[in-house]
């Protein structure tokens, strides 16, 4: 069997071929670029004086949020705070 130019089925062929593709903008594999956006968000919260919790929720209660924060145009993580504040004042 002849190797056929315009066939790009059968990759085994071409395997020798130099195709350009999108240069790497990132030396980092993606696990560790997410782990350093991840650190450096933590890092930007720190320095504006939040502090993380992290709680789990039932999905009904998740969507109920969404759509209170998205009626409300705010965030989610605004909503839950203008629900714990009320609560502690109370």
């Amino acid at each position: 069997m002849a190797k056929e130019t315009s066939d790009r089925t059968t990759i085994d062929l071409f395997a020798t071929e130099i195709r350009r593709g999108r240069p790497r903008s990132n030396p980092l594999p993606r696990d560790q670029q997410l782990k350093i956006n991840k650190r450096n968000q933590i890092q930007r919260d720190k320095a504006n004086g939040l502090k993380r919790i992290e709680l789990k929720v039932s999905q009904d209660l998740y969507d109920a949020l969404n759509e209170k924060a998205l009626a409300s145009n705010i965030s989610r993580s605004q909503l839950i705070e203008l629900i714990l504040q009320k609560q502690v004042d109370a």
